[in-house]
């Protein structure tokens, strides 16, 4: 096997044995903590800081090992190696300790964004930091007036000199008040429809005028954010792709913000999900309900597995095809609309099964915990990444070739497309 660059590459076997030996010898079991959840665990800012600070270290020691970065090009501190020796990886993996909160928004979108369209210097200045652990970043993408409608974004960036001046607000950014930097789409041109006047720039979260506030959900959890931009100066450096071109920055963007987990610069175990909702998983919810021997509980646990293993394949199916250009990138849309459904619906199903114990639990509840929890939030599954509305749109159109819906904003200057009242 050759990689880019004509050097002879490590082959997918002699990969695997010193993933494996590695993880044997330098990483133990997964702590409790490990994945970043919507769950409120009842731990405490500081401890939710120390669980950061040791996945950084984490990270470091899979990078001194030269397992970070699997895919990434070598001149920029990765491997240089193949998305099968990513997957190899997520395989070996499994059942021990890994940077969870290191991985998705910060090596996808974030990392792949900056790797599809940075210069050179940025590329060179930003990526070896976030391979070792260094540096977390975040995207800056959604608005409160704005949620799914990317292209609406009214945060204006206004150039002054060689610098450019940011004012607005964004929202619903995971982990924003524990990480260092943002990826953020911005407005540069009210003149133009509003997909055309759109620049994305790069920025430090501590940089001064902006204020990171948190937003507490309904079931305690505060890892969501909002910030506020006020007169942000960015140097015209930190901006990535042309000015008013951000629009296919952001396609790129919301294709491996899709993507998420299935990514090939993410390490994950390959059975991971946020939520673990597989049969085994609403089986022990059962028993500890005491309905194992109700053929309707037994029905839905057949349910849970079936939805489990079809999202896995067709997650599958649909990475290989795409590596191979046999399906579209927007053919991730595909798999971004079953897993929110799936999810949302496992929870239901469960939490439908822990019964009363469901509703109040004590953590010695063994499996039934939380089960409440889960489904108030479990409509995040169809909402975070993108809706599943939106998600249903792109393989519609992008996928299927259907008609695009009418759109009364297509071709007017952003500035005259009607908006609420301020």
């Amino acid at each position: 096997m050759m990689d880019s660059g004509g050097a002879e590459a490590e082959s997918l076997d002699d990969f695997r044995t010193r993933v494996r030996e590695f993880l044997r010898a330098e990483i133990g079991p997964p702590g409790d903590s490990a994945p970043l959840t919507l769950r409120n665990t009842g731990g405490d800012d500081a401890e939710d800081l120390r669980e950061v600070a040791r996945q950084r270290e984490l990270q470091r020691r899979f990078f001194d090992a030269g397992l970070a970065g699997i895919a990434v090009p070598v001149e920029y501190g990765g491997q240089g190696l193949t998305p099968a020796h990513q997957r190899v990886m997520n395989e070996e993996i499994v059942g021990y300790d890994f940077a969870g909160r290191l991985q998705v928004p910060n090596m996808t979108p974030c990392m792949a964004v900056i790797l599809d369209f940075g210069t050179e210097e940025q590329k060179r200045e930003h990526i070896l930091p976030i391979l070792r652990g260094e540096r977390l970043w975040m995207q800056f993408l959604s608005e409160p007036g704005a949620g799914s409608d990317v292209a609406g974004a009214l945060t204006t960036a206004v150039r002054d000199g060689e610098e450019w001046v940011l004012n607005g607000s964004k929202v619903w950014t995971t982990g924003a008040w524990w990480a260092d930097w943002g990826l953020c789409l911005a407005r540069t041109n009210w003149d133009v429809p509003k997909h055309r006047g759109l620049t994305v720039f790069m920025f430090p979260i501590d940089a001064e005028g902006i204020e990171v506030h948190r937003i507490e959900m309904l079931n305690g959890n505060m890892d969501f954010c909002q910030e506020f931009l006020s007169d942000v100066r960015v140097p015209d450096e930190q901006r990535l792709g042309d000015v008013d071109d951000g629009w296919t920055v952001g396609l790129r963007w919301m294709f491996h913000e899709r993507m998420g987990a299935n990514s090939p610069y993410v390490t994950l175990p390959a059975d991971f999900e946020h939520t673990a909702l597989d049969g085994a998983a609403v089986l022990s919810v059962v028993a500890e309900a005491g309905a194992i021997d109700d053929p309707v509980a037994q029905d839905r646990i057949g349910e849970a597995e079936t939805l489990h293993l079809v999202g896995q394949a067709l997650t599958r199916r649909v990475g290989d095809a795409m590596q191979r250009g046999t399906m579209s990138d927007q053919a991730s849309a595909l798999v971004r609309m079953f897993v929110g459904l799936s999810l949302a619906r496992r929870n239901t199903l469960t939490f439908e099964l822990a019964g009363v114990d469901g509703i109040a639990w004590t953590a010695d509840d063994g499996p039934i915990a939380f089960r409440g929890d889960d489904f108030l939030m479990r409509q995040a599954a169809c909402i975070g990444g993108g809706t599943i509305e939106m998600a249903a749109n792109v393989v519609s159109e992008r996928v299927l070739g259907m008609p695009r819906e009418p759109s009364l904003d297509r071709d007017r200057p952003f500035r005259d497309v009607p908006r609420g009242p301020r």
